[in-house]
């Protein structure tokens, strides 16, 4: 089948900047959705004209329902940049549907702010929540966001303000490649300008203040930047932990028994493609879980109220399971083993005696290396100062080769 669905980016110069292939794919079209500001370009054309409905998903029904007859999506700039095209690639086979993007935000932003486009982070807040930010913002680090709407520079300050970046410069981008092209910046601490045009982007150059929280992406986060009840794995074992976790770009971790979710949310911040989920039965752990989410930017782990193995039913299969907790419960680590996909690891940590026993028969059952993690910390004694012991952690892990 040849393509029947062909998405096309549109900018602000319209539709008569098309290539005249692209207009004639559009005349073509038995159906042509968009937005409102996507379908008012094409008043003349003839196919049947559909915005997007809430929830999205009713849109893609529709599309595949139309499998075979001529279908156009019109979209902002470049369908595969945060944009529509992803949604409808995990759907369409590829041989049926075309893309033909337009110059996207990002390049015209990156473009107007000579800045480097390939040393810029790129991200999207539009339908997303802004404490994604919250893992974004770094010392003289550059951003490109898309905005959600006009409010959006406004929020932004604020979250830069309230995260000690008050001193960064924003830049506000507005209908950039028409007409109505307008460039306007300011520090967020002092941002005053009412709201922006809703199609927007924002250009952020970070600069920190006194107050600024500069937290690395690389494992072991200090552990004051977690809330939690005294369930949580310190520095050092996690640091350790993600080490032999092993995250890859686009994998999916199990947390379970997560406590405050510090493994799981690390894992996060290690790469923005990773998904994890975090397993936990404690009404006041999981909410501990919420706030270090939105804190340490990763809104997107997906929390699982219950006890294994019960739990694991209706979850994706695992690339990386981590067991924090529950060693000793039936099912709780055959089940995660079975459901571990082939080339997958199985990391668990023990700090009593009797974990560290269930450990030893697991390793005896399916192999794998154990290490004994012994850290001290120095603490005053008296006027003086010695080395305060953590207690030990019994570390095992093993891959499903």
């Amino acid at each position: 089948m040849s393509a029947w669905l062909n998405v096309i980016g549109i900018g602000e110069d319209g539709i008569e900047a098309l290539p005249r292939t692209l207009r004639a794919l559009i005349e073509r079209a038995e159906l042509i959705i968009g937005g409102e500001r996507h379908l008012a370009m094409v008043p003349h054309a003839h196919g049947e004209k559909k915005s997007w409905a809430s929830p999205l998903s009713l849109t893609l029904d529709d599309i595949w329902s139309r499998r075979g007859r001529p279908v156009v999506v019109l979209a902002t700039g470049d369908p595969m940049h945060f944009g529509i095209g992803v949604a409808l690639a995990k759907r369409v086979p590829a041989e049926e549907m075309a893309v033909y993007p337009h110059i996207s935000a990002f390049s015209l932003a990156a473009a107007r702010m000579l800045w480097s486009l390939s040393e810029v982070e790129c991200l999207t807040i539009h339908g997303r929540p802004l404490d994604l930010l919250a893992s974004a913002f770094a010392p003289k680090r550059k951003l490109l966001l898309l905005s959600h709407d006009g409010s959006s520079p406004t929020e932004v300050a604020r979250r830069l303000i309230e995260l000690g970046y008050g001193a960064s410069v924003l830049t506000v981008l507005e209908h950039m490649g028409g007409t109505r092209e307008r460039i306007y910046a300011g520090r967020a601490d002092s941002w005053s300008h009412p709201r922006a045009a809703d199609l927007n982007t924002l250009a952020v150059e970070c600069h920190g203040t006194d107050g600024a929280r500069a937290l690395s992406q690389s494992p072991g986060l200090p552990d004051e930047a977690f809330q939690h009840d005294g369930q949580l794995t310190k520095r050092e074992i996690r640091a350790a932990t993600l080490s032999v976790l092993r995250p890859l770009p686009g994998q999916l971790l199990w947390d379970v028994g997560a406590g405050c979710g510090s493994i799981a949310i690390e894992w996060l911040r290690a790469h923005r493609s990773l998904s994890a989920i975090a397993i936990e039965s404690d009404e006041e752990r999981l909410g501990l879980i919420e706030k270090n989410m939105a804190a340490l930017g990763t809104p997107h782990l997906k929390l699982v109220k219950g006890t294994a193995p019960q739990a694991y039913d209706g979850l994706p299969d695992p690339d990386a399971v981590f067991i924090g907790g529950g060693l000793a419960d039936a099912g709780v680590i055959e089940q995660a083993w079975r459901r571990l996909k082939t080339g997958g690891r199985l990391v668990a940590n023990a700090v009593t005696a009797e974990g560290e026993a269930h450990l030893f028969a697991w390793r005896g059952k399916l192999g794998g290396e154990m290490t004994r993690l012994s850290v001290a910390r120095l603490a005053p004694v008296g006027e003086l100062h010695g080395w305060k012991p953590l207690m030990p952690v019994t570390q095992y892990w093993v891959d499903k080769t």
